[in-house]
């Protein structure tokens, strides 16, 4: 009997992808949906990359491109890291890929052998257990609940990485969007400085996306002494309204670029012309209207919170980064709504979007079954009306 490879057993199809398509089928139906689930932006970029784009196909080369990524873009990125405080870093230390899942993905197969452990907190973005259980790695997870604001203390960090061979942060988080102050980031940087064994990948994407006037804070600068060991990992999707694009960057140590040159290789040759004009075009060009959405969600944030932390029982730690808000609501467990009972996160989520038409990705799908994520990237009249339709089942439940 023919088979497939057996990694296809550990492989799964993503927990947000699913609740999307759920939520698109009910709106194809005719429902009225507020969809919380998927973590797109929702606004598109500046005229001038389409104007970037425009002039790259009116000059297309009709050629392969270089596997490392373009000089242009190449530089574009260093450019971007000196602006956020890493300087040091050259064109051998850059590497680029279609989109930033791909180069996590390319980063697990370059730094794990099969039984390997890879480290992170819980709630995780649901890609990195999966990654971990396609090459055959063992994910030890690190419980941050909301009684300690979804983050990472440096004792946990300590006890979890003896054996550990990679250590994955992300920061700001999704799903929580939960973001750390320069001072935690020393302290931990403190911690990974006493294991030298372990590789540090640093999921930083939001990195822009940070509110309050809290900044962006990172290992290396932190610790230079790290610098030959963290792998930044970035992307052009959240910030500059772009997901579709698939342009992903890592900033690493010579190495390790050269890995994921090599992958590239024999993955994906090149980034296309046409899509490497815009990643330059967005890095390098006005800053405005990734900096005006910046503003937009830092208030639509609020608007969140304030619901949220008006609902008797749910629990909500402050996100300072991203776009998303994951509330605690396993006060709901226990209970119904209109004669459906509620006894877990995937329940709760469930009756909200047959009941209200509202849909939200459960916790477990990240790993916390008490909470759900809520994406709030959604249009200023569509959020008041889904946040008012949450509001109202947690009001109705018996």
């Amino acid at each position: 009997m023919l088979k497939l490879a057996a990694r296809m057993g550990r492989a799964k199809p993503s927990a947000i992808m699913a609740v999307a398509e759920k939520a698109k089928k009910l709106k194809a139906e005719g429902r009225d949906i507020v969809s919380f689930s998927i973590g797109v932006p929702n606004f598109l970029p500046g005229e001038h990359v389409y104007a970037a784009v425009r002039e790259a196909l009116d000059k297309d080369s009709g050629q392969y491109g270089s596997n490392r990524g373009a000089d242009a873009l190449l530089d574009a990125y260093l450019k971007h890291l000196e602006e956020a405080g890493l300087t040091g870093y050259t064109r051998k230390n850059i590497a680029t890929g279609i989109g930033a899942k791909h180069v996590l993905y390319n980063l697990a197969e370059a730094l794990l052998d099969p039984g390997d452990i890879i480290a992170f907190s819980v709630p995780y973005w649901t890609t990195y257990v999966d990654i971990a259980d396609i090459v055959g790695a063992q994910a030890r997870l690190l419980p941050c609940p909301a009684e300690q604001n979804y983050k990472l203390t440096p004792a946990q960090l300590d006890a979890a990485l003896p054996g550990t061979k990679v250590f994955l942060f992300n920061n700001p988080s999704n799903p929580t969007g939960m973001v750390y102050t320069k001072e935690e980031i020393a302290a931990l940087a403190d911690v990974l400085a006493k294991h030298p064994d372990v590789w540090i990948i640093c999921d930083d994407i939001y990195n822009r996306m940070v509110f309050d006037g809290l900044g962006y804070h990172n290992f290396v600068n932190a610790r230079p002494e790290l610098r030959d060991r963290v792998i930044h990992v970035d992307s052009i999707s959240k910030t500059y309204g772009m997901p579709g694009w698939r342009v992903g960057f890592i900033a690493a140590p010579e190495p390790v670029a050269q890995a994921m040159v090599t992958m590239n290789s024999n993955h994906i040759t090149n980034i296309p012309e046409m899509v490497t004009a815009a990643a330059v075009a967005a890095l390098t060009g006005p800053q405005d209207v990734p900096t005006q959405k910046n503003a937009e969600f830092q208030a639509k944030r609020d608007q969140v919170l304030a619901v949220m932390n008006a609902i008797p029982g749910v629990k909500c730690p402050r996100p300072q980064g991203a776009f998303y808000v994951f509330p605690d609501i396993s006060c709901a467990f226990g209970k119904s709504h209109n004669g459906v009972a509620i006894g877990n996160d995937v329940d709760f989520c469930n009756a909200l979007l047959q009941a209200k038409g509202v849909a939200c990705v459960p916790g477990s799908a990240f790993g916390e079954p008490k909470g759900l994520r809520i994406s709030y990237t959604c249009p200023t009249a569509q959020l008041a009306d889904g946040l008012q339709r949450f509001a109202e089942f947690f009001a109705e439940l018996a």
